[in-house]
């Protein structure tokens, strides 16, 4: 969102999202009119009860009007659940369509949008600030319309019962304008300030609990537990800053809601002397003063729902708003050859004054396997990021069977990859539903059972409760480190890509569970391009072409066998890996 928007242009925007729901809207405003109506009705009718009842002595009145007040409630009743009941479809509506929309505009973001943003901060924006953009767009709307609309009927009774003394009640106005937009601006100030603050809350502790078992073994929990702390202490003061503001607020309204009853005392009294009102005319006029103090109260205290709703969707425009990763690609690709080329490419972080990577330009055919060594932070990972697109290059080209990459769709060019990392992504779900993802989802049982069996995973799949109808856990927890990337490589085998990249994807294992896992990978990579990021040398002994990365530059090439006899830094490197293994 742009910086200079002012909150109402936020809240014009944000109202948007509520066209969807204008029935049910509509709906809701018609029963808080006749709320109003009622309200002001029932105030009305207590001029009539007090001189014909306790003045007058008409005992005509003494069964209509009762009667006339129970309908009345009866009526205040039903429409304020008619109101009630079509706001929150609608407010809730809203939340769900906000949730839905930024979880898709971040799945269309370029990679480095989530270097730059960790994700307990998008949950942030997922979560709280999605439910308090739906409190400002509608249950704050429906504060501010059912009190004004009060405020409105019971001036317009104090009008009717004597226009004298309301007009000169009125003077109160400007000042009670001047409180309430000063109590907005300092709202603004402060809200944006708490959904940031919620947001480092979020982060501190799930880094915390996430790492749990590094806190634990190098003994930080005091030292977390003092990081935590800190920043909820510092959430603590923006929290009671808004109370604060509200109090105080809450305070000078009613204080200004006594002057005005202070004020109508003594014009009423004059009035009543002069003749001009009646008992009964007097306690309307009370009643109806009565009921607009708290209606200017909740009004006040509306503004911190408002503009932590204003603050909030300010923070999600901001997402909405970004840039989607760039696909301008026309060229059509149903399968590739597999053909990759570099040609002097170079690559930069957002913000990094030097490159990730400098003029990096290999081959990489069909049927081959060219691995990627280095030492660590060389450039690696940045390297195979920008085959699918993950990262754009910052000059230089990458082809893709002789096409630039950027020629192609998104989705075309990523539906080429096959993409096994050290650190495996699966989903809370099935065995089967985790192996035939995403595209994969219309497998064959025959093919998923192939891809299971091909990837070594069968043995301990056929164990499991309910076979590939098993559950796995949120992330595979239930599975080992060596079950879930032969899964991930069981995948890789379903999707039948012309390309693979391996991402260190045996570094973190076992020596039975890399045996099995090199196993099913060597049935994997014949007859694709395959791009091995390796950190155990030894893995890459048989690649066509090895690549030495070092400060994000090529500075060696070639076999396995004529790098060691070279003598450079991969033989330095399979040094260093034989001496640990010693």
């Amino acid at each position: 969102m742009n910086e200079a928007a002012t909150p109402w242009q936020v809240y014009r925007r944000l109202l948007r999202f509520a066209r969807p729901y204008r029935p049910l809207l509509v709906i809701a405003g018609i029963g808080m009119l006749f709320e109003a109506a009622s309200a002001a009705a029932f105030t009305k009718l207590m001029e009539p009860v007090v001189d014909e009842t306790f003045i007058d002595r008409n005992s005509e009145f003494s069964l209509v009007l009762p009667m006339a007040i129970v309908a009345l409630f009866l009526l205040r009743g039903v429409a304020g659940y008619i109101t009630d009941i079509h706001m929150a479809k609608s407010g809730r509506g809203i939340a769900r369509d906000l949730r839905v929309q930024v979880l898709g505009k971040y799945l269309r973001l370029p990679g480095l949008r989530f270097d730059a943003e960790p994700v307990p901060s998008m949950l942030v924006r997922l979560g709280s600030d999605s439910d308090q953009v739906a409190q400002a767009a509608i249950d704050a709307m429906k504060v501010m319309l059912q009190q004004t609309l009060q405020v409105i009927a019971m001036l317009g009774v104090m009008l009717w019962t004597s226009w004298q003394v309301t007009i000169a009640i009125l003077i109160m106005a400007p000042p009670l304008a001047w409180i309430m937009d000063k109590v907005g601006k300092r709202y603004r100030r402060i809200s944006h300030k708490i959904q940031e603050s919620g947001a480092a809350l979020m982060q501190s502790a799930d880094q915390a609990l996430g790492n749990q078992q590094e806190v634990k073994v190098y003994g930080a929990q005091a030292v977390e537990l003092e990081r935590y702390a800190a920043q909820a202490n510092h959430h603590l003061k923006l929290t009671l800053k808004v109370e604060s503001t509200r109090s105080i607020s809450s305070a000078m309204v009613q204080l200004m809601g006594s002057i005005g009853l202070a004020l109508l005392l003594f014009f009423a009294g004059r009035e009543a002397m002069a003749g001009r009102l009646s008992a009964g005319g007097f306690v309307t006029l009370m009643i109806s003063m009565m009921a607009i103090i708290p209606s200017l109260k909740q009004l006040t205290n509306v503004q911190g729902m408002l503009q932590r709703g204003v603050a909030s969707a300010d923070r999600l425009f901001d997402v909405m708003d970004a840039g989607d990763e760039q696909d301008e690609g026309t060229r059509p690709l149903d399968r590739a050859r597999g053909e990759i080329e570099f040609r002097d490419v170079s690559a930069r972080y957002a913000g990094q004054a030097t490159q990730a990577l400098t003029d990096i330009s290999f081959s990489a055919r069909p049927g081959t396997v060219t691995a990627i060594v280095g030492r660590s932070g060389s450039g690696k990972s940045t390297l195979i990021k920008l085959i699918p697109r993950f990262y754009e290059i910052e000059s230089g080209q990458i082809l893709l069977d002789g096409h630039p990459l950027r020629e192609y769709r998104l989705a075309d060019l990523r539906r080429q990859i096959a993409l096994v990392g050290q650190q495996v992504m699966l989903f809370d779900g099935t065995v089967a539903a985790n192996v035939a993802y995403g595209e994969l989802e219309q497998a064959s049982p025959d093919g998923l059972e192939r891809a299971i069996r091909g990837a070594n995973a069968m043995e301990f799949v056929e164990r499991l409760p309910d076979g590939v109808e098993t559950g796995i856990g949120s992330k595979g927890g239930r599975l080992s480190g060596g079950q879930r990337q032969r899964l991930a490589i069981a995948r890789a085998m379903l999707k039948d890509a012309p390309i693979l990249i391996l991402d260190e994807a045996t570094a973190a294992l076992d020596t039975e569970s890399e045996r099995l896992v090199q196993d099913a990978l060597e049935r994997l990579m014949p007859d694709r391009t395959t791009l091995v990021i390796a950190h155990r040398l030894s893995t890459i002994e048989h690649a066509d072409q090895v690549l030495v990365l070092d400060e994000g530059r090529i500075v060696e090439r070639g076999t396995h066998t004529e790098l060691l006899e070279r003598g450079g830094l991969y033989a330095h490197l399979h040094r260093m890996q034989f001496r640990e293994v010693q």
